[in-house]
């Protein structure tokens, strides 16, 4: 807050004070508008954008399809959260929480909504028995790292990402704020990723696919321009282990997925030769 701020006894909304995202923020839930949701063929649909919450399940999907788990073909559809798509009827029905991803797997006798990204890692792990142990301290290990991850990103995103890129005004103390805690987080990863190759233990699993779309890409550089401000290049352990995911093809494959940018990626995804 500046000097000249004093909170009001009761705090209203205001549309014209959100910044860069006021038309897509608001104070409530629920649709404002009536609006199916497209259903392709496959099993799987998947509502997303590439962000990295968007990245970790198509990251997901990929990695199952290139194991040979057929039966994780997917269609991805494109929800432009700048237009406010997560706000129709048909995605809320989905993800009341009006967030991207949301996904409904048509498998079984009967339609599963999920919601949460984390939710999705466990039940498509579970699903197919891939990339999580079945018990014991391995998969309590990656869980572990999945629940810290999911608790631990809205301080880079909605913190450090939103008060260094995005806020109309730049203001020293929420910076520093989410500096030292982005920082600290990124040293806590460091240090873990000192012996061993994958941050849960000696194998790759759920809890890679879920950090490495937030820290991965910060480590090498990417997120908020903000690499040489956070210093990234010093946590040698962290951006060896980025690299190497980075480097995996289905990583490859499904952080394209769902790009609104066509240098970037694809718009949709309903089968692997719309990546190929």
């Amino acid at each position: 807050m500046s000097d000249t701020y004093t909170p009001p006894k009761v705090w209203t909304w205001d549309r014209e004070n959100g910044g860069q995202f006021a038309s897509i923020n608001r104070p409530i839930a629920g649709p404002t508008h009536d609006k199916e949701l497209p259903v392709g063929e496959h099993p799987f649909q998947l509502y997303s954008l590439g962000t990295p919450n968007g990245q970790k399940v198509t990251i997901m999907f990929e990695e199952l399809l290139a194991a040979g788990h057929t039966g994780a073909e997917y269609d991805a559809w494109l929800i432009n959260i700048g237009e406010g798509d997560q706000f129709g009827s048909g995605f809320v029905e989905i993800n009341p929480n009006s967030k991207i991803p949301a996904l409904l797997d048509r498998s079984g006798p009967e339609p599963v909504r999920l919601f949460e990204s984390g939710s999705m890692l466990i039940h498509l792990a579970e699903k197919f028995g891939a990339f999580l142990a079945s018990d014991g301290a391995a998969r309590v290990e990656t869980i572990n790292w999945l629940m810290w991850q999911m608790g631990s990103a809205p301080f880079v995103g909605g913190g450090f990402g939103h008060f260094y890129a995005y806020a109309p005004e730049k203001y020293e103390y929420p910076i520093n704020r989410y500096a030292m805690e982005t920082k600290r987080q990124l040293d806590v990863l460091d240090r873990e990723l000192a012996d061993k190759p994958y941050i849960a233990g000696d194998e790759y699993t759920i809890a890679d696919m879920a950090i490495w779309p937030w820290y991965g890409n910060m480590a090498l550089g990417g997120a908020y321009n903000a690499g040489e401000f956070l210093d990234v290049a010093s946590y040698t352990n962290l951006v060896k282990w980025a690299e190497k995911i980075r480097d995996r093809p289905a990583v490859e494959r499904g952080r394209r997925v769902n790009k609104g940018n066509p240098e970037e990626g694809i718009k949709e995804r309903h089968s692997a030769a719309d990546l190929d």
